[in-house]
């Protein structure tokens, strides 16, 4: 029985992920807040999106919802071909183990494991063989091979971050989500995080959907998405992070151009 992503190689043909006029409310009556209007947006594979806006824009909440870590308040989401507002809590706790990979600005290593251990941790977890070309292809992209009997307190800030990043794409997920994955990280450890995700799409065909608030890091994407007020405000291809951060100038707080 196939699982809900068997590797890139595999995966149906359309974006990675999409939303189809997606609203997120929390609370209720008086005190609901709308974090999410009614989106719609397609991830396309083989490439690297960058979502920018300000503090309660709504980029952290798209990503979560997109991700399956949080529930919808209507319109709906798609993991491939896959709507995951239809799906009950084990089918998605599955389809995230399978077909989704996470990068958290906390690293999120398992501080007992060797650096190898940790990037192979969810595959051994789910009891499912593991590719070693593949793997051995994303250890020598991500340049720690000398490294991976060492526990994450032996490596640097930057060094955990990219074994996070190697955990990731261990899987060969459909699609990866970062949530500010150098936030934690000085600017050349950063640097040597956003190379690496940069690389996984070159050279693996990955799919990588980043929230960051730094133009340099969004000026590693292929394409920037602009939120404001729970609604995507403007988009650029191409980014530098001085196009970034011109933009980002350019609106309002209502995300309007000023």
């Amino acid at each position: 029985m196939s699982t809900a992503a068997e590797g890139l190689e595999s995966s149906p043909p359309g974006p990675a992920a999409r939303a189809v006029d997606l609203t997120k409310v929390y609370g209720t009556g008086e005190t609901a807040v709308t974090a999410l209007d009614s989106v719609s947006v397609d991830f396309d594979r083989g490439r690297y999106t960058a979502i920018m806006g300000p503090s309660g824009s709504g980029k952290s909440t798209l990503m979560h919802v997109c991700a399956g870590l949080d529930s919808a308040t209507s319109g709906t989401v798609y993991i491939g071909d896959v709507d995951l507002t239809k799906l009950r809590d084990n089918e998605l706790t599955r389809l995230r183990r399978d077909a989704v990979g996470f990068v958290f600005q906390a690293f999120n290593l398992v501080p007992t494991l060797s650096a190898l251990e940790n990037i192979t941790l969810p595959m051994d977890i789910a009891g499912r063989k593991v590719d070693q070309a593949w793997v051995d292809g994303v250890i020598d992209t991500i340049g720690l091979r000398d490294r991976l009997s060492s526990r994450p307190s032996q490596l640097s800030g930057g060094q955990q971050q990219r074994v996070a990043a190697a955990r990731a794409l261990a899987s060969r997920p459909q699609i990866i989500f970062a949530d500010e994955p150098t936030g934690n990280l000085d600017s050349r450890a950063g640097a040597e995080v956003l190379s690496f995700l940069r690389r996984s799409v070159d050279d693996f065909g990955q799919t990588i959907v980043m929230v960051t608030h730094d133009p340099t890091a969004a000026s590693y994407a292929d394409h920037v998405l602009f939120l404001a007020d729970g609604r995507i405000v403007d988009t650029m291809d191409e980014p530098t992070a001085d196009r970034v951060l011109d933009r980002m100038k350019g609106f309002d707080g209502k995300g309007r151009r000023s």
